[in-house]
């Protein structure tokens, strides 16, 4: 191969905070996490538990940077020393954000670098049993998919990126803890989340992307785009790797994805370093092509989430030119995203955070589950290939819940 092969990016290993990993205090909050009240997200550099809510974030018509900005400064200036607002936002712009000021956060290392995170979870029939019902139907993707590419054939636009979702099912509510410890250990390097994203509904997932992160005044960004899925055996999986970096359908659509976060991150920093090739990032479902993209932010007053703002939606979970793809997918999917392709992170007060791409993720309400996977979708896709490539995704999910496609 003629890359590196690394693990899911957050903030360099220059910038990132020096930690003293005690053995359990990152597992301790994973075990800690409650559904209903908590805010639980694990990063390659910190883990977060947030208790209960001492205020939510509003929904207007302000940029949603500056009502979590506003939020933040109102509660340090009533005594809180250090606010923290955690959460997510939707893939639509204008639609309400599930963003809170916990009560109370407790931090801790990273989960991978607590040793106890390999430990098998307590044993318990936890998984029920699931009725699983694809919406789309695979066929219907497939459908959706060719006319997307015989209208970029045609012109009209560059890429999309079309998702199918996965509704599950149980006889019996699932255990939204046990879920969450089970995609923790099978990428504990990644970024695993589980917050409320509505009445009674929770958003639970495990995100191999960062969307940007801040710290002082530096910015990281890692887009991922141009993915195969992993195989069992090492010699396949070798050459699906090497296959992936060689691909001129998966090169140019990760170029482009590459491209516009360069063009939305430039005009807030003094210097931006894109490398001009991607590196291997792998997941235990998928090959990913990635490029770290880093900065020097011109204006201190560019909080993470005003960056992420001018991100979202990247190229690689909408397609471009932004505003045709957007009408493509409201025309081709046939249900509403929600939280899935938006965001979900933190960030303090002085505007430093991380904010995920809500990616690899499902939403609970009751006994069911509403699984998510997209495709990247450009003139050189197949409905076969980007059908295969949802069902691989959906493969993160399906392993923490017990069922199967």
């Amino acid at each position: 191969m003629s890359a590196s092969l690394r693990e899911p990016t957050a903030l360099s290993p220059a910038a990132a905070p020096a930690t003293v990993v005690t053995p359990g205090s990152a597992t301790a909050l994973l075990d800690a996490y409650r559904p209903g009240t908590d805010r639980f997200l694990a990063t390659p550099h910190r883990t977060l538990l947030g208790r209960g809510t001492a205020v939510e974030v509003p929904h207007d018509r302000r940029p949603v940077a500056d009502r979590v900005q506003d939020v933040l400064d109102t509660r340090r200036r009533a005594g809180d020393p250090a606010p923290v607002v955690v959460g997510s936002l939707p893939f639509a712009a204008d639609a309400p954000p599930a963003l809170t000021v916990p009560r109370s956060v407790r931090w801790a290392p990273p989960l991978r670098e607590d040793p106890l995170v390999v430990l098998p979870a307590p044993a318990g029939d936890d998984r029920g049993r699931w009725e699983v019902r694809p919406v789309p139907e695979p066929e219907q993707y497939g459908k959706a998919v060719a006319a997307a590419v015989a209208r970029m054939r045609a012109g009209e636009f560059d890429k999309v990126v079309l998702a199918r979702t996965l509704e599950l099912t149980s006889d019996r509510e699932p255990d939204l803890p046990a879920m969450l410890r089970r995609l923790a250990q099978r990428d504990p390097a990644g970024y695993t989340f589980a917050v409320p994203s509505g009445p009674d509904r929770t958003l639970i997932g495990a995100s191999p992307e960062l969307l940007v992160a801040r710290r002082g005044g530096r910015l990281v960004a890692n887009p991922l785009a141009g993915s195969t899925p992993r195989s069992s055996d090492l010699a396949e999986d070798v050459r699906r790797a090497a296959a992936l970096l060689e691909s001129p359908k998966d090169l140019h659509e990760h170029a482009v994805v590459v491209e516009a976060v360069r063009a939305a991150l430039a005009p807030f920093c003094t210097g931006l370093d894109v490398p001009p090739q991607p590196t291997l990032v792998r997941t235990a479902a998928m090959w990913h092509l990635s490029t770290t993209v880093t900065g020097k932010l011109a204006d201190p007053g560019a909080t993470a989430l005003h960056l992420a703002s001018a991100l979202h939606p990247t190229p690689a979970v909408c397609g471009t030119p932004t505003d045709v793809a957007r009408a493509v997918i409201a025309e081709s999917e046939p249900f509403d995203r929600g939280p899935y392709t938006g965001m979900v992170g933190w960030q303090g007060a002085d505007g430093d955070g991380e904010w995920v791409v809500t990616i690899r993720c499902a939403e609970a309400e009751g006994r069911s589950l509403r699984l998510f996977a997209g495709a990247g979708v450009v003139a050189a896709s197949s409905p076969e290939a980007e059908t295969a490539e949802t069902g691989a995704k959906f493969g993160t999910f399906l392993n923490a819940v017990g069922a199967a496609l």
